[in-house]
């Protein structure tokens, strides 16, 4: 018996659930019979291989499916050769496209430049981090959002055209919320639960699966709700208020990935240089979960709230790059001077700090700008004071010869 995520795949655009802004310019673009190199990135499961069959199946193109890990260049180089004369161009899927090497990146940058083929890649990490600038520069980069509840309500309804049974609202939810966005788990539920019974119940469905399997995307509003109010109690430093809504996001199913994500942007944006430390131990946590999954990561998130709810805090970092970026974007930009430039024949007045016993008065910016102010809160102040004493150490210097 085929499995439910092949049997209910859709083969053309329109029978694909969600992603209707990526769908309307791909109807824009087999109109018009001009197709770009495109990489998909987003999570698991929220169709960038089916999107991509469709694309196929659309132009009536030869699909080829590799997988960015085991790629063999020869065996891409033949199915090129074979085309040569062919009538259509062969469309080349690569999943996990960031695992590609940089020989396997650039052996595709010709077929690229003269589109003796199509190529489409996928992945679930971002494309800006993990491809070669002359692949993102080929491609057009679209993110794949997760399946919603309305996009679910949409599958469901065609899975009951071929399947007759019964599901209630309270199980129908649930089928929803613990796929996290994601059509195959979706699927395989619900696939499983109706080999249990016909009638699908929540505590069958809780019986295959006890918690959601990725991040949680639920419409319902408490999702974005408790992940507000959990980041708005570490910053308020209440401990017991961040282990209560940390226990509601791990109850109402938030994977540990997604929770510590937001861990590691609060212990940037608002803890800083103030506890330095803090970015270390959440980047560690985001680590530590990706490996270690429930029940044990619960542990991991508790050690590192706690800790973030109970440092220093200080936002001067993130307000000075607001600050220097809202000037970038409104002001013209500053000319680089001269002596800053190893190219210009005025390097040679540059003046390097470490002969000057570790600093010399030098302008570094055509103007005096001023973007970062300190807080003067727990490490920032040990910051302040190590600045004005590697200048009065230099000052000092230069005067005793």
């Amino acid at each position: 018996m085929q499995a439910f995520a092949l049997k209910f795949r859709p083969k053309l655009l329109e029978q694909i659930c969600g992603q209707s802004q990526i769908k309307e310019a791909f109807r824009k673009f087999i109109l018009a019979n001009k197709i770009p190199h495109s990489i998909f990135y987003g999570p698991a499961g929220c169709g960038k291989t089916t999107f991509a069959r469709a694309v196929a199946n659309e132009l009536e193109y030869d699909f080829y499916e590799f997988d960015g890990g085991n790629l063999k260049i020869d065996e891409f180089r033949k199915i090129l050769k074979n085309h040569e004369n062919a009538l259509t161009k062969p469309l080349f899927f690569v999943d996990e496209v960031h695992r590609l090497s940089k020989t396997q990146q650039e052996a595709l940058l010709i077929p690229m430049e003269n589109y003796r083929a199509l190529i489409i890649g996928a992945s679930t990490e971002n494309p800006f981090f993990t491809l070669s600038s002359g692949i993102r520069s080929r491609s057009m980069l679209f993110e794949f959002k997760p399946l919603c509840s309305q996009d679910f309500d949409i599958l469901l309804t065609r899975v009951k055209e071929e399947i007759d049974f019964n599901i209630d609202d309270e199980a129908k939810e649930y089928l929803a919320k613990s796929s996290g966005g994601d059509a195959r788990s979706y699927l395989n539920l619900l696939e499983f639960a109706l080999t249990l019974d016909t009638n699908i119940s929540l505590t069958n469905l809780k019986t295959l699966r006890a918690n959601a399997v990725s991040e949680g995307v639920s419409e319902d509003d408490t999702h974005y709700h408790l992940a507000s109010v959990f980041i708005k109690s570490l910053r308020g430093s209440d401990t017991d208020a961040v282990i209560y809504y940390l226990a509601r996001l791990i109850d109402a199913g938030e994977s540990a990935d997604f929770i510590a994500r937001r861990m590691v942007i609060f212990a940037s944006e608002d803890i800083g240089n103030a506890n330095p430390n803090a970015l270390n131990l959440a980047s560690s946590t985001l680590n530590a979960v990706s490996k270690i999954g429930y029940p044990e990561a619960r542990i991991i998130l508790a050690q590192c709230a706690v800790y973030l709810a109970n440092s220093p805090k200080s936002n001067s970092s993130y307000e000075a790059i607001n600050s220097a970026l809202k000037y970038v974007k409104n002001e013209t930009p500053l000319q680089i001077p001269p002596y800053l430039i190893n190219t210009n024949p005025d390097i040679k007045f540059y003046l390097y700090p470490h002969d000057f016993g570790g600093w010399v008065e030098q302008k570094y910016m055509q103007k005096d700008l001023k973007f970062y102010h300190s807080k003067k809160i727990g490490f920032e102040k040990t910051l302040d004071e190590w600045a004005l004493k590697i200048r009065q150490n230099a000052k000092e210097k230069k005067e005793n010869g």
